[in-house]
Formats: C-alpha cells, structure tokens, sequence
C-alpha cells in the first residue's frame, strides 16, 4: 500500500479541519464579543497547528505520524466541544469539521 492511498484520507480531513480553524478564528476575531471569543480562538490556533503539522507528517510517512495523529485527535476534540458551545456557523462548521478529523485521526492511531 503507498503513502498515497494509506493516509489520503486522513490528511484530506486534517487539511480540511485546518482551513475550518482558521476561517473560524478570523470570524471570531470579527465578532462583537472577542473576550468572549477566546477559548475558541486559542484552540482554533492549536487546532490548525497539529492538523497541519500530522497532515505534513503523513505526506512524508514521518515514523511519528501515527503520534501526531493521537495528539490531532485529541485536539480536534478539544476545539469541537468549545466551537459547538458557540451559535456561530463558523463555529458550527468548525466544530464538524473538527469531530471528522478527530475521527479520521483516531483511525490512523488504532
């Protein structure tokens, strides 16, 4: 099996909860409330960090991939559980796209 067909799936979730991240956060950095907006924002930051960093490390079948992948997966739950508690649909959308990688990463782990 290649690297392609091994992870694409996985990479495709984490690239796509990445760009959920970042629009999320630039929203929330537009929003009357920003204080309120924090938590959302720092995770949002994490968030797009390690999926970028774990999509990276599968492309080049980084013998830590499968470690950045739990730590994703952890993550992504993390900022899942804080963009649903918000009514935003850049939240809401954030929040999807986070539990999909999360899941997508979890696989990759077991």
């Amino acid at each position: 099996m290649n690297i392609h067909t091994r992870y694409q799936a996985c990479i495709d979730a984490c690239n796509a909860c990445a760009a959920a991240c970042n629009a999320c956060l630039v929203a929330c950095l537009k929003e009357d409330d920003v204080k309120m907006m924090q938590r959302c924002i720092a995770l949002d930051t994490d968030c797009a960090a390690i999926c970028s960093l774990a999509a990276h490390a599968m492309a080049r079948d980084s013998e830590m991939a499968r470690h950045f992948c739990r730590v994703c997966s952890e993550v992504c739950l993390a900022c899942a559980n804080e963009c649903s508690q918000h009514a935003h649909d850049h939240c809401q959308q954030c929040a999807d796209a986070c539990k999909h990688c999360a899941k997508a990463c979890q696989a990759m782990v077991n």
